[in-house]
């Protein structure tokens, strides 16, 4: 513990960042965490006369309050900032359809029923990154914008992520054996100049509503509508609209945004039948407990999922499966194959394998598999990777 509160703490940190980065990157989402810190950030600049740059992801499918709030944002601290607000086509998982498990953002082929149009501030011309191509992944476009931006002077990618919102993050940053920039526990080195610097790690939600509200700082008025609806502030989530951990609260763009709603419904498959059943428990969505139908064991239950998707769906799947039974049958002592279940507690702490969790995994639509260790692949090696992993299944006789 430090003898000082978060907020002091976090000007700290900032400060400190300015004093050590030639080039100050923030990364905006448009969240009550990254408004907090983006305005401390700015305090900062404009206290240095130092302009810094404004990174914004605009996936085109969002709420229209979050929009304005980015906007305001971006108004207010002109003079200060270099903007990159990016609403280029990106590719992002959807976990709402197996028919489409995948989506791009400003999809050119789906022109005529995006949510909604692009305007004049956005950055739109596809050949202003070298490292750009048509689909490009999101985290891979971060990457590389970060890599791009820093140009080789030391730079610092400001990133409003709190420890507390999932055990994950806070592993991210508590990991001593990273390589750290001064040994600060809240940097993270992502390229030989480029570094990830965490300044409010340690806020709670309730850090966050304080600051805003005690200094009179603007903030997302979706927040507001949250409260209306019921929700309690560590419920309120301002994500990318259809990834796996967005799915959940899909329902409330129709009850928030009914305009919105009814042209996401349009534009993407499976949203209306996501929002009807993404608070059902069991087999409709994978949430919660799954159960084992009449006549199947958890093995073939998995095969009898992936031989209702489409061809591409379920080609996508058993490449990860394959790779996943063959890492626990030479790597981790499952020989003979993993169980068909498990220890369901160790099963979700992703202790032991099993074929439930792949059913999980399948039912969820946990397109990049997640759920069973498996990060994106990037979008420029995928088709290689498809390539080879279709070889490797035969040579495995896995998942043929």
């Amino acid at each position: 513990m430090l003898d000082m509160d978060v907020l002091t703490a976090s000007k700290e940190r900032i400060s400190w960042a300015f004093d050590n980065f030639e080039k100050i990157c923030i990364s905006f989402s448009g969240g009550k965490d990254s408004t907090c810190m983006t305005h401390l950030i700015m305090e900062e600049a404009i206290k240095r006369d130092r302009k810094v740059a404004l990174f914004f992801i605009d996936w085109e499918v969002q709420y229209q309050l979050t929009i304005d709030h980015v906007k305001t944002i971006f108004e207010m601290y002109a003079d200060h900032i270099d903007p990159y607000w990016i609403a280029l086509p990106i590719f992002g998982d959807s976990a709402v359809s197996q028919i489409e498990p995948s989506w791009i953002s400003w999809d050119k082929s789906k022109k005529d029923v995006w949510v909604r149009k692009q305007e004049p501030y956005m950055i739109t011309d596809e050949s202003r990154f070298p490292f750009y191509y048509y689909g490009i992944e999101f985290y891979e476009f971060i990457e590389k914008f970060n890599t791009w931006y820093g140009d080789g002077k030391p730079t610092a990618c400001m990133v409003g992520i709190r420890t507390r919102e999932s055990l994950n993050r806070y592993r991210a940053l508590a990991n001593r054996r990273k390589n750290k920039f001064d040994d600060k526990i809240y940097t993270t080195q992502v390229s030989d100049d480029v570094w990830n610097v965490y300044p409010i790690y340690d806020w709670k939600a309730e850090d966050d509503w304080t600051y805003l509200a005690k200094y009179g700082k603007c903030y997302n008025q979706i927040y507001d509508r949250f409260y209306q609806a019921g929700l309690s502030i560590h419920q309120m989530r301002v994500d990318e609209p259809f990834c796996s951990e967005a799915r959940a609260s899909i329902w409330l763009y129709q009850v928030l945004e009914p305009q919105t709603w009814a042209k996401m419904v349009l534009r993407t498959a499976g949203a209306n039948s996501s929002s009807i059943y993404c608070k059902e428990m069991g087999n409709i969505l994978g949430n919660g407990k799954v159960t084992l139908p009449p006549g199947h064991t958890w093995e073939s239950f998995a095969k009898y999922i992936l031989d209702t998707m489409p061809e591409s769906t379920a080609e996508h799947y058993k490449n990860k499966i394959a790779v996943y039974l063959r890492w626990y049958m030479t790597k981790k002592g499952y020989p003979d194959g993993i169980p068909d279940e498990a220890d369901y507690y160790l099963e979700n702490k992703k202790e032991v394998p099993s074929w439930r969790k792949i059913v999980k995994t399948l039912l969820k639509n946990d397109y990049w598999c997640k759920g069973l260790g498996f990060s994106p692949t990037k979008q420029s090696a995928y088709d290689q990777y498809v390539k080879r992993m279709k070889e490797k299944r035969k040579e495995w006789e896995l998942m043929e």
